[in-house]
């Protein structure tokens, strides 16, 4: 018997409780049904499984924000496979490393294809199929998947047969680690399942509840507080038609579709409000609520929105290891929310620790800390990574917080000097490597520095080599070659000479408060 601690099957027992809701929408083109949109994972999973892909297997998927994607992602997870989403916008070479860190055996892209993708894919060996979904006579969708029958597959099981583990790894995603390279994440169904029960009860999301999605879903915020809690919930998503956030079109979508609340990063709060400021919409609808989470929303925003949408504005705090949620601020009706403050856990323990493991009391500063369902096991193939991350039998979060009196989380900083976009987490040493790559570059340090629209933006600082005559737009060139577009450095500081300490080492502390104070 299936047990109900896995994401796939609560899923299921949902839509089959609220089969007619509206589960879906793809803005402008069509609406499926919880029990629709079930029957295309069910028989896109069956095309997996023909396919020859195996429980414990890792799919990768780059799409926009498609429907395609939603039903692809929950085909692999019903199936006791493991997705892996990766960001569209990635180079061949990221690619290639996340493809085979991964250990992927196929490669799922929209019809168009990503041409980054399957370049890597095909260097590395890696299957590539597409998915579509059409209007068929009847207008009812239809998805095609050009995926060939596996011939070393002789009896392939009905996909009813496949039975879901609690302990099945069915997210597989990439966090910026501060070490030389990304760090993988594998959560289980049962840490997704209790991330998604954790988000459900603190907004208290019901088969009412309708939203649209502005962040992309290969990432777990849009992808789990977003996509997955509202399925969970027997709610309704709306994915925008192009895709991807359109701030032209966001409100239209959310009157649409009756939506009650939105999550989303500061970067596009602060652009949502920008355009209320210019271009005010004739109606908003009514929400229950508006979430934050990625990165800090100044208290000030918070205010603005709170003004112009008339709706409270929850922040909250989340990271990948923790599948998404671990403290947030609660509904009006369940206590006040605070401003400056990303609330109080949620459905875990959570402690402030100093570096000898010992619990700080109420408003003392300190490392936090969790440990509950949601959290990952540990990263995988990496040893002095979980060794760290585990130490006093507490996952770390590398960030600085304390607690206040009435056990409301304020974060303080960040121990790790990644740089936060907009809730995109930078390592700083990924975007040094490939400054370092430029043949007239001989020292180059990347950095965050405060910006008023992203939170942090990255800056680097470079030595050229001797004789060469580099100038800041070959700089900017070379990276938009070679780096993500979002990891590429707004500003390069062209310089002779780099703040050491007494041993020689390159503090980007040190260079941060060297060059930001030249602004």
């Amino acid at each position: 018997m299936e047990t109900a601690s896995t994401l796939a099957f609560f899923l299921r027992h949902v839509a089959a409780k609220y089969p007619s809701r509206r589960a879906l929408s793809v803005a402008a083109k069509f609406d499926l049904t919880h029990s629709r949109l079930q029957q295309l994972v069910e028989s896109a999973a069956q095309r997996l499984l023909t396919a020859g892909i195996k429980p414990g297997d890792v799919v990768a998927l780059t799409f926009p924000n498609t429907v395609e994607f939603v039903i692809m992602f929950l085909a692999v997870i019903r199936i006791r496979a493991t997705a892996a989403p990766l960001n569209s916008a990635y180079t061949a070479e990221e690619f290639e490393f996340y493809l085979s860190d991964s250990e992927s055996k196929l490669l799922l892209t929209s019809s168009e294809g990503n041409n980054a993708a399957q370049a890597a894919a095909s260097k590395l060996n890696i299957a590539h199929a597409t998915a579509s979904v059409t209007q068929a006579e009847n207008n009812e969708p239809e998805l095609s998947l050009s995926l060939s029958q596996s011939d070393s597959v002789n009896s392939v099981d009905s996909v009813q047969s496949v039975i879901n583990d609690p302990d099945d790894v069915a997210l597989f995603l990439h966090t910026s680690g501060t070490t030389s390279r990304p760090k993988g994440v594998p959560l289980t169904q049962h840490n997704l399942l209790s991330s998604v029960q954790n988000i459900k009860s603190v907004y208290r999301l019901t088969e009412s509840d309708s939203t649209v999605i502005v962040l992309p879903l290969f990432h777990v915020h849009g992808l789990i507080a977003g996509l997955l809690s509202s399925l969970a919930a027997g709610a309704a998503v709306a994915l925008p038609a192009a895709g991807r956030f359109s701030a032209s079109a966001f409100w239209k979508d959310m009157v649409k579709y009756n939506a009650t609340w939105y999550t989303a990063v500061p970067t596009i709060h602060q652009i949502i409000l920008d355009r209320h400021a210019n271009n005010p919409e004739p109606v908003y609808p009514r929400l229950r609520f508006i979430r934050s989470c990625s990165a800090s929303l100044a208290p000030a925003i918070l205010g603005k929105l709170e003004e112009a949408f008339g709706a409270p504005v929850l922040e909250a705090y989340a990271m990948t290891e923790a599948s998404h949620l671990m403290a947030s601020n609660p509904l009006p009706q369940d206590g006040p929310h605070k401003a400056g403050s990303v609330g109080k856990p949620v459905g875990q323990e959570m402690v402030i620790l100093d570096q000898t493991g010992r619990v700080q009391e109420a408003e003392v500063s300190g490392e936090v800390c969790i440990r509950g369902p949601n959290v990952t096991k540990g990263y995988k193939n990496n040893v002095d990574a979980n060794t760290a991350a585990f130490e006093f039998g507490w996952f770390h979060t590398g960030d600085v917080g304390y607690l206040d009196s009435d056990g409301y989380l304020h974060l303080v900083g960040r121990i790790k000097e990644l740089i936060n976009r907009g809730g995109e987490k930078i390592s700083p040493i990924e975007v040094d490597a490939v400054l370092l790559s430029h043949p007239d570059i001989a020292q180059a340090v990347a950095f965050g520095a405060p910006d008023a629209k992203y939170g942090e933006e990255i800056y680097c600082a470079v030595i050229p080599r001797e004789g060469s005559n580099l100038e800041q737009a070959e700089v900017l060139r070379y990276s938009k070659n070679n780096l993500a577009s979002f990891k590429v450095p707004k500003k390069v500081f062209i310089t002779d000479s780099l703040p050491k300490t007494a041993t020689g080492k390159i503090l980007r502390r040190l260079v941060t408060e060297h060059f930001v104070s030249q602004i």
